[in-house]
């Protein structure tokens, strides 16, 4: 990959933060939960992209990013009000600028006229004529006076700058000197530093001097360095302040002085990147020497802070790099593999005559201590917050709330929550669906919301939480439910069900899942409920997922994705079965007993059930179900675990011993061998064996298909799929 390649690639990642950054800040401001601090964020992050985007030629993006900027700014001033109207062009603007960026990301080309109506609307807001304005990346007025490299190069001079000469200020303006001394990072962050002049030029007249005496020869620029800066002279009507606001987001990547020209009589006024003398008594006879080399700016409020004789405050800001993720992933191998290894060691001692084992086991704790310790640091590396999905469904809604013409609104909470990010990108196809049948089916119409009582903006609700070593991702509506009665008919019209089957009203409401079960009358670019739920169901086990509904009629649905943390490292109970060893995960697990034969049931058509504490659980000999041979045949000489699955029923798997809880790395069966009926993957324990990790949901499923009678009735409310 070139370097350009590389750079490139670094700007995009950014992009993907700037526009989640403007989607945050304008649905804010639509909500009027915004600040002046959000319209500032908001510019900040559109203009960065704009400056990325100039620095690669990405025409069409600069243009619309250079209106869509000019609108930020007009609000940030008060210019303009974030009225609705207002604040739905603007987050239209948003997602046409999202689109643009994908399309320059993958290489494609824009379509003619793609963004010439949002364009339009921009244009109306900020007051410009049609084909009026100049285009972005003209500089009309700014007049460049390039400096010989070389012997020719003018020395700055006492007071860091210059000698420019002087436009000479206007009654009622000021005149501020400037120098501003780009660095790479401030390229590498893809901000250019014209568009940064060119803003400053619209504070009032602009005399500028480009250094370029540190260009190399051509054959050995880099395009990641910055080689040029500028020395400006500007008459303004416009404080301090609005020259710090041009500077603000660059500031800790340029070296930049700002000082202000004041009448001899005057005291001089102090920049907030200035020492006082009162601060430096010692140098006072020294201000007559030549300034030394421009210092970075830093933020007033530390300026402020050693003003007043206190230290600054240490900045707090987390430092971030970019790793690629195949790195980490080697990593992540690598921690399973010393997983693996401890446990081999931890066997190794139990084998030990006592008096050696003893000594020993003391320090092996530490090393499973710090083993599990760097287990969870290299995961969390692996980990990213939810929002990455999250924030692509805002503008889904809007979207399909414009094609249905229904009034909805989305509210998030959790984004925050991290999950693995294998899980991640899994995850974006079946939330985006569910969403989706919300809007669609979930929904009503304004005017049947009014009859109904309600408001006539409807509500779906996405969070996500941590929930018992599990993440849990809830998509609730308050729309109408699912309606059960035309559910039945439809699949009894479809032959999904036999006619004289007797359903509750939650294993109604779970036809839905069935594949090739609908209730859309017409087929339409939007999902109905039940289109393609069976891929979502699925997908989401696939990924060692449960899915689970709730649904009340008339008052909306309630949909939950429960996940696992990550698909590489889990806790599980190493059961014995026979000669064999078997891994039940730990989250799947309600309790262990030992039960007497008065508390099993024999019932017809069954495999045996287990009366505990007044439910009928159904059990499952695991021997029996694997061939294993010389598995325990007598229920009071063996161990039940009572598991959960993902139907929200429990069943009582039958072992013969427990062999204790432990962090097992998961190896894929499929990869190595293929598809294994009710095994999710594998592992290896610490005697060096191969041990199977078992999967609940599946092993329920096949519970069912070893017996005439039905599978249970779910014992939750919430029933899953």
């Amino acid at each position: 990959m070139s370097k350009i390649d590389e750079l490139k690639n670094t700007f995009f990642d950014e992009c993907g933060e700037l526009l989640q950054e403007i989607e945050n800040g304008l649905t804010e401001m639509r909500e009027g939960r915004g600040t002046e601090d959000t319209v500032h964020a908001v510019f900040r992050a559109a203009h960065s992209v704009k400056g990325g985007a100039g620095i690669f030629g990405f025409e069409r993006l600069v243009g619309f990013a250079h209106v869509f900027e000019t609108v930020l700014d007009d609000v940030r001033h008060e210019k303009l009000a974030t009225s609705d109207e207002v604040m739905s062009v603007l987050l239209h603007a948003g997602d046409i600028l999202a689109d643009l960026v994908g399309m320059a990301r993958a290489g494609e080309e824009v379509p003619p006229g793609f963004e010439d109506e949002c364009r339009q609307a921009l244009d109306k807001l900020a007051g410009i004529e049609e084909g009026g304005g100049g285009a972005a990346g003209d500089f009309d007025g700014i007049d460049f006076m390039p400096v010989a490299a070389g012997d020719d190069f003018v020395p700055v001079a006492a007071d860091g700058f210059d000698d420019m000469g002087d436009l000479g200020a206007a009654p009622g303006e000021r005149t501020f000197r400037i120098s501003f001394r780009p660095t790479a990072e401030l390229l590498k962050k893809a901000n250019e530093p014209l568009y940064i002049l060119r803003e400053l030029g619209k504070l009032g007249r602009l005399e500028l001097t480009a250094d370029t005496s540190a260009l190399p020869p051509l054959a050995q620029i880099q395009p990641d360095n910055a080689y040029v800066s500028w020395t400006a002279v500007l008459h303004t009507a416009h404080g301090r302040q609005e020259i710090d606001q041009v500077f603000e987001f660059v500031v800790a990547d340029c070296e930049l002085k700002i000082v202000e020209d004041q009448p001899v009589d005057t005291a001089m006024e102090i920049s907030p990147i200035e020492l006082p003398i009162a601060a430096a008594p010692e140098l006072a006879p020294q201000m007559a020497a030549p300034a030394p080399m421009p210092m970075p700016a830093r933020a007033p409020e530390a300026a402020e802070s050693r003003e007043a004789g206190k230290p600054a405050a240490k900045s707090t800001a987390g430092m971030t790099t970019r790793v690629d993720l195949e790195k980490i992933d080697r990593v992540v191998n690598m921690v399973g593999e010393l997983v693996i290894a401890q446990a081999m060691l931890g066997q190794v001692v139990r084998d030990l005559p006592e008096d050696v084992a003893g000594r020993i086991s003391q320090s092996l704790e530490e090393v499973i201590h710090h083993t599990r310790e760097l287990k969870d640091s290299v995961m969390s590396m692996r980990a990213q917050p939810v929002k990455t999905v999250f924030q692509r469904m805002p503008r889904l809604v809007r979207e399909l709330s414009t094609k249905t013409g229904k009034n909805v609104r989305l509210e998030m909470s959790g984004e925050n929550t991290e999950i693995d990010k294998t899980i991640i990108e899994r995850l974006s196809d079946p939330l985006t669906h569910v969403i989706r049948n919300s809007v669609d089916h979930g929904i009503e119409s304004p005017a049947d919301r009014v009859a109904a009582g309600k408001s006539e903006t409807g509500t779906i609700r996405l969070s996500a939480s941590h929930r018992g070593g599990r993440i849990v991702i809830e998509v609730k509506d308050d729309g109408a439910g699912i309606n059960n009665e035309r559910v039945l008919k439809k699949a009894r019209e479809r032959g999904l069900i036999d006619p004289s089957a007797s359903l509750s009203e939650d294993e109604i409401s779970n036809l839905i899942f069935m594949p090739g079960f609908s209730t859309a009358e017409a087929i339409s670019d939007i999902s109905g409920r039940g289109v393609g739920m069976d891929v979502v169901r699925r997908n989401i086990l696939d990924i060692g997922g449960r899915i689970s509904l709730k649904s009340e009629p008339g008052r909306g649905l309630t949909m939950q994705l429960s996940l696992p943390l990550t698909l590489a490292v889990m806790d599980g109970m190493v059961v014995e079965i026979g000669r064999d060893n078997y891994v039940i995960p730990i989250s799947a697990i309600v309790e262990c007993l030992r039960p007497s034969r008065s508390d099993v049931r024999s019932l017809l058509g069954t495999l045996g059930t287990l009366q505990l504490r007044g439910a009928i659980v159904p059990l499952l000999h695991m021997g029996d179900l694997f061939g294993v041979g010389g598995a325990r045949k007598e229920i009071s000489d063996s161990v039940v675990v009572i598991v959960e699955a993902s139907e929200g029923a429990r069943l009582g798997v039958v072992v013969d011993e427990l062999r204790g809880h432990q962090q097992v790395v998961i190896k894929s069966i499929e990869e190595n061998y293929g598809i294994v009926p009710g095994i999710a993957g594998a592992t290896i324990l610490g005697n060096g064996r191969v041990a199977f990790i078992v999967d609940v949901d599946k092993l329920a499923n096949m519970a069912g298909d070893g017996r005439d009678a039905p599978a249970p009735r779910p014992e939750a409310k919430m029933v899953a799929a």
